[in-house]
């Protein structure tokens, strides 16, 4: 076997491109049917055909799909045949049994596992740092640049990253939404996440309601987690782990989720692991519910008309 040096290891693990998952086994319970394949686009590209686009020109090397078995061909057909040519894809499926020995789920459980379980569904198939999405949020181009950008730059385990999106730049027109808001230390190293709810413009100002039911105000400029997310693969080794202490608390309830921001929460918390918030100065947008469709189908047609991408995307 010919010697491989520690320099040729660097600059193998320099030039690797990283690899995006996309979490698209939610049933979108709430939208009606499968909203990963609604098309929004002027030619019916759906919300994931963009965030393909964008990381396809952001430098990442290959796309990890997550979804479930019940929904495979119609994913193939619709999804997979247009990105096939372009870049590197794999498929990985979320399934309420993957689960570690000696557990096994509770009779008459059907919620997923949660975010963060999905996440595992791809240790087999990722060797190389790798940004996480949801497959129904609209990221845009310079949310993929930034996160591209610090994951090639990624070669110490446990140093991981998130996208801070402002949160001027995540609220919507038709009501109040909830966030994650972020603080960070003098390094923008991330430190909390706190879940605020009911957070909207009132009198010019961004505002919501606390935990003792008094109004607070914002700055448009805020970081909120939007599960941008940046890893290396040692993450799945701490995530694993983890998941049994999970299960071994909460793996007989029905509706328990092994959320993303818990595993980070966990390894801040127990000082294993460190998040860099990356700025971007993107705008996020999303379909929660039917009414959202209307508004989304507009903004994409604005960024088509000012040229940020053309139509249809995949020609």
């Amino acid at each position: 076997m010919k010697n491989v040096t520690l320099q040729q290891i660097y600059l193998k693990i320099k030039i690797m491109k990283p690899t995006l998952v996309v979490l698209a086994a939610g049933m979108g319970s709430r939208y009606g049917g499968l909203k990963q394949l609604d098309g929004v686009g002027p030619s019916g590209e759906t919300i994931m055909d963009y965030s393909v686009f964008d990381a396809i020109r952001a430098g990442f090397g290959k796309i990890v799909f997550v979804i479930r078995h019940d929904f495979e061909e119609d994913f193939k057909q619709k999804v997979l045949s247009k990105y096939e040519n372009l870049i590197k894809v794999e498929l990985c499926y979320q399934d309420l049994n993957a689960l570690p020995g000696g557990f096994t789920c509770p009779e008459g459980r059907t919620k997923p596992w949660g975010t963060n379980h999905a996440v595992l569904m791809g240790k087999d198939v990722i060797n190389e740092p790798f940004a996480v999405i949801n497959a129904d949020d609209f990221y845009g181009r310079n949310g993929f640049e930034v996160l591209s950008e610090a994951l090639s730059k990624m070669t110490e385990c446990n140093d991981y990253c998130m996208v801070g999106y402002r949160v001027g730049n995540t609220l919507s027109e038709s009501g109040t939404v909830n966030r994650g808001v972020c603080t960070t230390d003098e390094n923008n190293y991330l430190t909390t996440v706190v879940e605020r709810t009911g957070i909207g413009y009132k009198d010019n100002e961004i505002v919501f309601i606390d935990e003792n039911n008094e109004k607070q105000t914002l700055d448009a400029n805020t970081h909120v987690s939007m599960n941008m997310w940046g890893f290396t693969p040692d993450y799945f080794r701490h995530s694993e782990e983890y998941f049994i202490n999970f299960l071994s608390e909460f793996g007989q309830e029905m509706k328990s989720e092994f959320y993303i921001p818990t595993m980070v929460n966990h390894l801040i918390n127990n000082g294993t692991a460190k998040v860099k918030v990356l700025d971007t100065t993107s705008k996020w947008f999303g379909v929660t519910y039917a009414e959202d469709r209307p508004d989304v189908v507009v903004k994409l047609q604005s960024l088509v008309d000012a040229g940020e991408y053309p139509t249809p995307l995949f020609k």
